[in-house]
């Protein structure tokens, strides 16, 4: 009796089998993986805002300071977004005709909000205050990475809750002298003071920083 499948038909059998488990993994890996990724936590990526506001231009090159802008990073939970008025504070004096500031003075005129996208969020169930980390001692360049140097702000770190351990685990390295903590070139290695000496002097140790409750209330 002539045979039905060709000899061939063995390798072929064995090459969709192999290509079938390939695809298998590669799924699994891409369903685990995927959601993890800086990518997907839109780490690296700039969004388009109503305008093209430059960290690099008005902190290096104007030298202004976080505090300008955010003003409230040192007494509430949230640092706070710059109102329209603090924009005009200098922009009705120069750059007053400039195609890309019309939705700062459109602003003004209609007396409504530039409505800006949150570039670094955080999910709704996160407790998370600027105040308490800048007055122990944590600087904005921390979390925020080396805004000083981006034209268009992105998202430099992941902030997932493994990002936030690493640090409440073992806070002393990423402290910094009160005089550095809106210094965005900060590097641990800058820091002349002692983990230990910073950690006496921000009076940090006495509770659990990795506690449920510290970050989810």
């Amino acid at each position: 009796m002539a045979a039905i499948f060709k000899p061939s038909a063995n390798l072929v059998a064995k090459l969709v089998l192999a290509g079938f488990a390939v695809l298998l993994i590669s799924v699994v890996l891409l369903l685990w993986f995927g959601p993890r990724s800086d990518y997907a936590r839109n780490v690296g990526l700039t969004f388009l805002q109503p305008v093209p506001f430059s960290h690099q231009h008005h902190v290096s090159g104007l030298g202004l300071n976080c505090r300008f802008c955010h003003t409230s990073v040192e007494a509430s939970s949230s640092a706070g977004m710059p109102s329209t008025y603090t924009c005009m504070t200098c922009h009705s004096q120069v750059w007053t005709s400039a195609g890309m500031l019309a939705p700062v003075r459109e602003s003004l005129a209609k007396n409504k909000p530039l409505a800006w996208r949150r570039v670094t969020d955080l999910p709704d169930y996160v407790y998370f205050n600027h105040s308490i980390h800048i007055a122990k001692g944590v600087g904005c360049s921390s979390c925020h990475g080396d805004v000083a140097q981006m034209p268009l702000t992105f998202k430099a770190k992941s902030l997932t809750m493994k990002f936030c351990l690493d640090c409440h685990r073992d806070p002393g390295p990423k402290l910094r002298s009160k005089d550095k903590i809106y210094d965005t070139h900060w590097h641990g290695g800058d820091e002349t003071r002692s983990p230990d000496a910073l950690l006496a002097e921000y009076r940090i140790g006495g509770r659990n920083l990795t506690d449920c409750s510290i970050c989810h209330r």
